[in-house]
């Protein structure tokens, strides 16, 4: 989907800078330095307009959150979002995702969230998808032993690549959900996408997975 051009996003990313952080690599093993804290940091991978990671950072006061966006007009929607709610335990990266661990150090994250992810449905790009072997050795490097990855889509497709690539790497399936909204967990915050396909009938799937 297109987004659209913000002109004033550029001087709102250099207002905000100790909200969205430039030149992340530069606190790769430091990032509690720079909560000022020693809580446990979780990530969300594509955190879109913000609505689950606030969600989340208001649900869980005791955990750091960290966003990563790549769109630099999506980014500074979250921000807004987060700046309105006046979350104090969250961070926001407009960075390309493709490699963690130039951001984070070994073991340094205790969560991962990937949520909605674009399911690159041709197999001439399963490299891309965000649950691909690539991908998962880099969440097991930053990972720390007792750390989870919990990942929520729409797109049964990808929630059975997902599921397959997840064992074929040896890691250990905690939560495999086909219709997650019929649990009625009340811990789960929505994403914008969730509320949109769940409105329509579309079960959400879910699985939480450790290494």
């Amino acid at each position: 989907m297109r987004q659209r051009n913000k002109p004033w996003a550029d001087d709102f990313l250099k207002e905000h800078r100790k909200l969205i952080i430039p030149n992340p690599s530069e606190y790769k093993g430091r990032w509690k330095d720079v909560f000022e804290n020693d809580r446990p940091i979780h990530i969300e991978v594509g955190t879109g307009k913000g609505q689950f990671i606030v969600g989340m950072a208001k649900q869980y006061p005791d955990v750091n959150f960290i966003g990563i966006e790549i769109a630099k007009s999506i980014v500074v929607t979250a921000a807004q979002k987060v700046l309105a709610a006046e979350n104090d335990n969250i961070l926001l990266l407009n960075e390309d995702a493709s490699d963690l661990r130039e951001y984070f150090a070994d073991n340094e994250i205790d969560g991962i969230y990937l949520n909605f992810s674009d399911p690159w449905p041709k197999n001439r790009h399963e490299k891309r998808r965000l649950t691909y072997k690539k991908f998962l050795e880099q969440y097991q490097k930053i990972l720390n032993p007792s750390g989870k990855v919990i990942f929520k889509t729409d797109n049964r497709g990808l929630f059975e690549y997902s599921l397959v690539s997840l064992t074929d790497f040896g890691m250990n399936l905690e939560e495999v959900n086909l219709d997650l909204h019929a649990i009625e967990d009340t811990t789960n915050i929505m994403t914008e996408y969730e509320e949109r396909f769940s409105a329509k009938g579309q079960p959400i799937y879910r699985l939480k997975a450790s290494f």
